[in-house]
């Protein structure tokens, strides 16, 4: 007879300043061990090089990485010109190299607002973890195997390009929809220029409301109240009668707004998620039990 799960005790969200060198699912356990915990997850991973926020979820706080992982983020990075990689960032083997001198902000970040602004479509990398025909890309990569990959939606809101010391080499700023990969924008750049380019240093600065400057290491993050994983929703407080009906899924009259709104119970607790069903109905995401 198969074990029952221990029911979670511990819930929150932590936000992780990821290390250089680990990947998210490291991060995850090192946090299953830190809280004793084994029902943790990560809403939206980051590449082994790459640092910066990951946000980590505990207990029936994962129920609602979803409103986590769909918020836009924000990255700053190194583009390095002149050199193009299999993995489109300094981690992978030398592809091509090209000779493009000085590269001039002006002309790059010209061709940033003209191509790389907006709702743009990119082919993911070999190296992500997303699936085709149920086999992740990265796992096919390590095979030798290169597939085609259907271009995906994005939407870059900004792209901002600054000097550094190094005359082939441009630091980036970049906020973005969920799933844009700052390593092809890199790329894209690069031939754009008519050349090619790679990615180096990422750093995520921010997942939605979730920024560095609550960050820490995964040893110190502090874990916060399940609520702050809904703190990009429109809160709603609800009354003692609105409680019991969102307690066994009810339908609520929809208030203002497109949705999704995160409803509160009186003592300040999180209850559920509820989303607009039709021009007059909300119906429920997610229960929160108490």
């Amino acid at each position: 007879m198969a074990r029952r799960k221990k029911p979670a005790t511990t819930h929150g969200i932590a936000v992780v300043d990821k290390p250089t060198g680990v990947t998210s699912h490291d991060v995850v356990a090192m946090l299953r061990r830190r809280f004793d915990e084994r029902q943790v997850g990560h809403g939206g991973t980051l590449d082994p090089s790459a640092t910066g926020v990951l946000v980590v979820a505990v207990g029936k706080a994962t129920k609602l990485l979803r409103f986590v992982e769909k918020t836009h983020k924000a990255y700053i990075g190194e583009i390095v010109f002149g050199v193009e990689t299999d993995s489109l960032d300094a981690d992978g083997e030398v592809t091509a190299t090209h000779e493009m001198g000085d590269i001039s902000i002006v002309d790059a970040q010209a061709l940033v607002d003209e191509h790389l602004l907006g709702a743009i479509e990119q082919i993911p990398p070999m190296v992500s973890a997303i699936k085709i025909d149920g086999k992740r890309l990265h796992e096919l990569a390590r095979q030798g195997i290169e597939v085609d990959r259907p271009p995906r939606p994005v939407t870059i809101h900004s792209f901002t390009l600054m000097p550094t010391e190094e005359p082939h080499v441009l630091l980036a700023a970049v906020e973005c929809s969920s799933g844009t990969y700052i390593r092809t924008l890199a790329a894209d750049l690069g031939h754009l220029l008519g050349g090619g380019a790679h990615l180096r240093n990422l750093r995520r600065t921010a997942v939605g409301r979730f920024t560095l400057g609550e960050a820490a290491g995964p040893d110190d993050c502090v874990l916060l109240p399940v609520e702050d994983a809904v703190r990009t929703l429109d809160r709603i407080d609800l009354d003692a009668r609105q409680v019991d009906l969102v307690a066994n899924g009810r339908p609520l009259p929809a208030w203002d707004g497109d949705g999704p709104w995160a409803l509160f119970r009186p003592d300040g607790s999180l209850a559920a998620v509820y989303e607009r069903a039709d021009a007059h109905t909300a119906r429920s995401m997610v229960i929160v039990p108490v």
